[in-house]
């Protein structure tokens, strides 16, 4: 990731990733916003709904900032590669999506523009989680291009892994890598065991 071409503005925070990822499979990852935002690791959501295209609701812990919010937002299309997504309520106002290519793919900006920020509460309310967002999508987006052919992987990371709350990504992963341990170890007591029974 990297700050280099982001948008400025006096509150305004953003984030850049670049990704193999050509543009127009990019934008069709982002096109379907609820994969979008429950990508975002901070993000536990307790409901998502989307009645049209260009609407949603939904009711969310944000683990950043310890905020229980419901997130009701329009989404605006500026072209096949951009759009923002603006918010009812809250001080966070819009977030702005915007594709660009890049030599070695894509380039993607992610923009939080907010109200003016004032201390105390709503100082507290500001979303801390967008450049875990930015990581997380990153990986996403890496692990789709390298595993995305095999049957029913796409399936599960969008019907099994990210409906899951982000705290059971981590202990399901936890528990997969343990588990995989568990059998690369017994593998080998077994190939030590017929190297030494086959003298």
């Amino acid at each position: 990731m990297t700050g280099a071409g982001a948008p400025q503005g006096p509150d305004a925070a953003w984030v850049v990733l670049e990704t193999p990822v050509d543009p127009a499979r990019l934008a069709a990852i982002c096109g379907d916003l609820e994969r979008l935002y429950r990508i975002n690791p901070f993000l536990e959501f307790a409901s998502w709904q989307q009645d049209a295209p260009d609407r949603f609701r939904a009711e969310v812990l944000n683990h950043s900032n310890a905020q229980r919010s419901v997130m009701m937002a329009r989404v605006t299309r500026t072209s096949d590669r951009a759009f923002r997504v603006d918010y009812q309520e809250g001080l966070k106002k819009s977030t702005r999506f915007e594709i660009q290519p890049a030599p070695s793919g894509s380039r993607l900006t992610i923009t939080d523009e907010y109200g003016p920020v004032g201390a105390g509460a709503q100082d507290a309310a500001v979303d801390r989680s967008l450049h875990a967002w930015g990581v997380a999508l990153k990986s996403y987006l890496e692990r789709d291009r390298r595993w995305g052919g095999l049957p029913l992987y796409r399936w599960a990371m969008d019907r099994v892994w990210l409906p899951m709350k982000p705290a059971a990504r981590r202990i399901t992963f936890l528990v997969l890598v343990i588990a995989l341990a568990d059998v690369l170890l017994i593998a080998l007591g077994f190939a030590i065991y017929w190297l030494e029974f086959g003298r």
